[in-house]
């Protein structure tokens, strides 16, 4: 009898499921997936990065981590747009925009949305990113966080679409937005804008006043994709003003430091501009 119990409490010992992860370990495992990516980003291996992010997201979706599920698929998001992979960058949003049974904060919803309008306006889509900046808006309190940033997006709308006046009064509420919240990469951002708008008005010295402070904050930030964008438009701004030595040393500048961040598209703009 004794050998049957015996027997019996091995087999019970043997189908027992092993015990599962706590909480505080899933979350640690979370934070240091989500800290493997940032990292992977910073050194242009961006497979790795979305690797390391949808690790994350599955973790935060195994603990119904609402906060943690919306900022992995955001950076999963923004991975993918990076490797031109739209449409793998919109799927990853819709951990968010599918669950329809966690609560996420008004803040997060409009993260997400200003992803969808950033795709459409990567993919030459300008009526879609208004449709999205308009729900970002919508989920966006007057002084949210990512004031800056709509107003940053609803700048590059208008610039793009030639409404200049639209455009510079945007960059400026983003800049004053953005000041106010301390956030010095849209404060960048802003800058960066007022001088694009500035050199469609042919106004060289007024764009090389604000690119060279966009330039200043990027480097401070360090942002090789921003620098090389500021780097682009200064060569831009002294070729409107005559300087042709001085544009084709910013168009290498910019060339060197888009190849070194493994940017293709910069890199080949950079040498279309050298070769003019």
């Amino acid at each position: 009898m004794k050998l049957l119990l015996l027997v019996l409490a091995a087999l019970a010992a043997g189908c027992s499921a092993p015990p599962k992860a706590s909480t505080a370990a899933r979350q640690e495992a979370a934070l240091e997936a989500n800290r493997k990516g940032e990292a992977y980003v910073r050194h242009g291996e961006l497979e790795s990065a979305a690797r390391s992010y949808r690790e994350a997201l599955r973790l935060s979706q195994s603990l119904e981590d609402a906060d943690g599920i919306a900022a992995n698929a955001i950076n999963l998001s923004i991975v993918r747009q990076r490797q031109g992979r739209f449409a793998d960058a919109r799927a990853g949003l819709g951990a968010v925009l599918q669950q329809k049974n966690l609560r996420f904060s008004p803040a997060r919803m409009a993260e997400v949305s200003l992803r969808h309008a950033l795709l459409d306006l990567d993919q030459g889509n300008p009526s879609g990113a208004a449709d999205w900046v308009a729900k970002a808006a919508g989920h966006c309190a007057e002084r949210c966080a990512l004031s800056a940033a709509i107003h940053n997006v609803r700048a590059q709308l208008a610039l793009q679409a030639g409404r200049l006046e639209e455009a510079a009064a945007a960059a400026r509420a983003a800049h004053e937005a953005s000041r106010g919240a301390g956030d010095r990469a849209e404060l960048a951002n802003a800058l960066r804008l007022a001088g694009l708008v500035s050199l469609r008005n042919a106004d060289a010295l007024g764009a090389r006043r604000s690119l060279e402070q966009a330039l200043e904050i990027d480097r401070e930030l360090g942002a090789p994709r921003k620098i090389a964008l500021d780097l682009l438009a200064l060569g831009q701004a002294a070729a409107l003003g005559g300087e042709r030595d001085t544009a084709r040393a910013y168009y290498a500048r910019a060339l060197a430091v888009s190849e070194a961040e493994r940017d293709d598209a910069a890199a080949a703009e950079a040498r279309t501009l050298l070769s003019q």
